[in-house]
């Protein structure tokens, strides 16, 4: 199988190229230096010359907070790209899986959210992302959309280092009244895999389970066997620019493992290659 992974020098993009070269998947990985998602007429030439199987589309803008005052660059990547992406898919007749995003939920729902659950965005991130759905929906007949959240992995900045690069801080809070899943890149690739066994439509592929920033953090600390002086926060004591779902947990079918196993593995992975 030939498959296009846009966005394939990302965080999660580095992680699943592998993957799927072990499978024996033929990978054409792209990037802004060689396709430009954002140039419709780059999009469908480089799609119809490549004439791949399946496209992965990973490239996206994803500064949350800095989307509030770059709704037009957040749009133009997250929405129009993915409409092109889409279209190219359609007039080529390839399988797209394109990967969005929790915050397409307003997070007041008590349970964990279904795919088939109404959405409804708190912030411009969420709202560009939930977009690129509608777009894939619209022109692709062949697609999965999988949804994952609280991503984190060896190729990019995230929670898990976070923590770690500030564990010698004299105080550290966190936020404790977010609800969510943590999803290892890892974990991701292999569950975007698995969706090709589906019958197409829409997939939460995050880490089992759901736990709270602060809770996450404990956990980072505790398999890591440090004990900084961590303090739990509320979100009004925490403020940032872009409002955030209270309770962003997705019901993922078992797609991929519980949180606290792949965080582990994580972890472990990550001293080996230290």
């Amino acid at each position: 199988m030939k498959v296009l992974v846009t966005g394939a020098n990302g965080m999660l993009g580095q992680d699943l190229c592998p993957i799927l070269e072990d499978i024996g998947c033929y990978v054409v990985e792209t990037d802004i230096d060689n396709l430009d998602i954002t140039n419709e007429e780059m999009v469908k030439a480089v799609i119809s010359d490549v004439k791949p199987n399946l496209v992965i589309h990973c490239a996206a803008y994803t500064n949350v907070d800095k989307a509030e005052e770059e709704q037009e660059i957040a749009t133009k990547i997250n929405s129009l790209g993915t409409e092109y992406i889409a279209k190219a898919c359609k007039e080529n007749n390839v399988t797209l899986i394109y990967i969005s995003t929790d915050y397409v939920f307003d997070g007041t729902k008590d349970s964990p959210y279904n795919p088939s659950d109404e959405t409804n965005p708190l912030n411009i991130y969420g709202l560009t992302k939930l977009n690129g759905e509608i777009a894939v929906k619209k022109y692709c007949e062949k697609y999965y959309i999988a949804r994952t959240s609280w991503l984190y992995g060896h190729h990019g900045t995230n929670f898990v280092e976070t923590m770690l690069k500030l564990k010698d801080s004299p105080e550290l809070k966190v936020v404790n009244d977010q609800k969510g899943c943590p999803t290892w890149t890892v974990e991701l690739a292999n569950g975007i895999i698995q969706l090709l066994q589906k019958p197409y439509g829409t997939y939460h592929v995050c880490g089992s389970g759901e736990t709270t920033w602060y809770e996450f953090a404990k956990e980072i600390f505790k398999l890591e066997n440090l004990s900084p002086n961590i303090i739990p926060c509320s979100t009004e004591e925490f403020s940032r620019p872009a409002k955030r779902p209270q309770n962003s947990t997705m019901s993922n079918d078992k797609i991929c493992r519980d949180w606290k196993i792949a965080l582990k593995d994580y972890l472990s992975f990550r001293i080996e290659e230290i």
